[in-house]
């Protein structure tokens, strides 16, 4: 069995952990009211803030730029907003009707997380029921549905399969190009590689 958590750390190399702090996690956790996935808070704290394949962006909750917390409450709100039984959305285009939700809520403790997203409006959910975790991904009016690890997501996002819906494989082959995102003023991170990973 595949320990996605290693591949993915091979795929993005060594660890850098710039902003690991157990207390941001804490708080982050506290005012949350429930406990995001080890794996995900592993890849995080390894390299957070960061854009992968100049797509995915992973934010921290020690950082006050790219700030996790801030990321997860502003887009709540906005999505709190949306009045979904006004959208008259067909059954492939209703969360609620593909999933099997009662309702569609978000930052409620059977609802919906945002932990991710990238530059082309994608925003991968953490649905965190506390039997049956799964991640649900949004992607210009389509939804897919994975239950697996956020490790196992990440690892199949970067070797080209369509995690965030049909037809919307990012893949690049040769290493995965990562690039810190800045947390100060004047900041201009220059972008690296992970290590030669035979693709």
């Amino acid at each position: 069995m595949t320990d996605y958590l290693a591949a993915v750390m091979e795929m993005l190399g060594p660890a850098q952990n710039r902003h690991a702090d157990p207390a941001a996690w804490d708080r982050l956790h506290a005012e949350l009211g429930i406990q995001l996935p080890p794996d995900y808070r592993v890849l995080v704290d390894a390299f957070a803030p960061i854009e992968i394949n100049g797509h995915l962006y992973l934010s921290h909750p020690a950082t006050e730029w790219w700030n996790l917390g801030e990321y997860i409450r502003s887009t709540i709100k906005a999505w709190s907003e949306v009045q979904w039984d006004d959208l008259d959305l067909e059954a492939d285009e209703d969360p609620r009707m593909l999933f099997g939700l009662d309702e569609l809520s978000f930052g409620t403790p059977n609802g919906l997380w945002p932990i991710a997203s990238t530059d082309r409006g994608e925003i991968v959910f953490l649905l965190a029921t506390p039997d049956d975790p799964r991640f649900l991904v949004s992607f210009d009016e389509t939804w897919a549905e994975h239950r697996i690890s956020f490790a196992e997501w990440l690892y199949r996002y970067l070797v080209g399969e369509d995690m965030t819906g049909p037809n919307s494989a990012a893949f690049y082959p040769g290493p995965v190009k990562l690039r810190h995102l800045p947390v100060s003023a004047g900041e201009r991170p220059e972008p690296w590689y992970g290590p030669d990973r035979g693709m």
